[in-house]
């Protein structure tokens, strides 16, 4: 897939001065949607409108929290990794690959809505292109058509709701 670059002084700008995009995502501002492949109560999982890798997802709490641990009870945590690892597992069945990268992200200067980032190493890719070179902005990021993004999509929805209802 090709790649396009990373605007990477308006990120920040929008990062820094503009509304929290999450919770503009969660009271359903068209200007701020996104391919949403998983929701429950409390829990929204969608696609990185900026993926470094493939099928990069983001999994969020829909209320605004800002900090990983203190901001949730145990059981809150618990509840928000056991969405994490089912959106991992489903992104695994579609994307296949050969590690999935979990990390958390964000600042109180920006960005500071608590959310979760699911990434897909693809199988090989040298070593010195893995970890941390593979997920930055300055490679560039993947330039899906709104059919490839909408049909990505599509197939991370299914293998979701497959995952749900094997486990009912």
């Amino acid at each position: 897939m090709d790649r396009q670059p990373m605007d990477l002084a308006g990120y920040r700008e929008h990062a820094l001065h503009g509304p929290c995009f999450i919770c503009r995502l969660v009271a359903g501002d068209p200007a701020y949607a996104h391919e949403i492949v998983y929701e429950n109560a409390e829990h929204l999982a969608f696609l990185d409108k900026w993926p470094v890798l493939a099928g990069k997802l983001l999994v969020v709490p829909k209320r605004h929290l800002e900090h990983a641990v203190t901001d949730l009870t145990e059981p809150e945590y618990l509840a928000l990794m056991a969405t994490v690892r089912l959106v991992a597992l489903a992104a695994e069945d579609v994307l296949g690959g050969e590690r999935t990268y979990l990390f958390s992200l964000g600042s109180q200067a920006g960005n500071s809505h608590l959310h979760w980032h699911v990434a897909r190493l693809p199988h090989g890719v040298p070593y010195e292109q893995q970890q941390f070179e593979a997920l930055a902005f300055g490679n560039g990021v993947l330039a899906y058509t709104p059919a490839e993004r909408s049909a990505l999509a599509d197939r991370l929805r299914r293998a979701v709701a497959a995952r749900v209802a094997a486990a009912d």
